[in-house]
């Protein structure tokens, strides 16, 4: 498990919603979401504030999957969250991931919109292995959404919300 100090105190990890298949030329960086994952990602958005989370700030990837999914949590979320679009999310490692969140010390909650299988790996690092595998046996789906929050013994996975 890794060693983040709070703030933030709490930490959601939100995978893209499911996305096409790059067309013949096009690019990874441009998969947009299919009707399905449009559906998902608003689904889990409203399942996210029926349950009151709600970030102080949302760091997506600018893939465009990713700012997809993250605009379904705009349109649930109050006018006060703040979003914000970071290239380094797309393609990056477990640590990149890590450094955003513990870099993110003015705000109590942070939500990433990312890619598998960072996110996973993120959760895992935050969680520990076995505490993954009890609570997502079948790995990080898309538009999966786990709330972790900080405990006196660590990381905590409290919810994971699902389509």
């Amino acid at each position: 498990m890794t060693s983040i100090t709070p703030p933030p105190s709490r930490i959601y990890l939100l995978r893209h919603a499911k996305a096409l298949r790059a067309t013949p030329g096009q690019k990874d960086f441009d998969r947009t979401l299919s009707s399905d994952g449009y559906a998902a990602a608003e689904i889990v958005a409203e399942k996210a504030v029926h349950k009151g989370y709600k970030p102080a700030l949302v760091i997506s990837s600018t893939a465009l999957r990713c700012r997809q999914t993250a605009d379904a949590i705009r349109y649930a979320m109050s006018p006060s969250t703040e979003f914000r679009y970071v290239d380094a999310l797309y393609d990056a490692t477990t640590d990149i991931y890590l450094e955003i969140i513990s870099s993110q010390v003015a705000e109590d909650s942070v939500m990433l919109v990312g890619h598998n299988p960072t996110i996973e790996s993120t959760l895992e690092a935050l969680i520990g292995h076995h505490a993954l595998v009890s609570a997502i046996p079948k790995g990080f789906p898309t538009a999966g959404l786990a709330v972790v929050d900080s405990t006196p013994s660590g990381w905590v996975l409290t919810d994971f919300v699902k389509k």
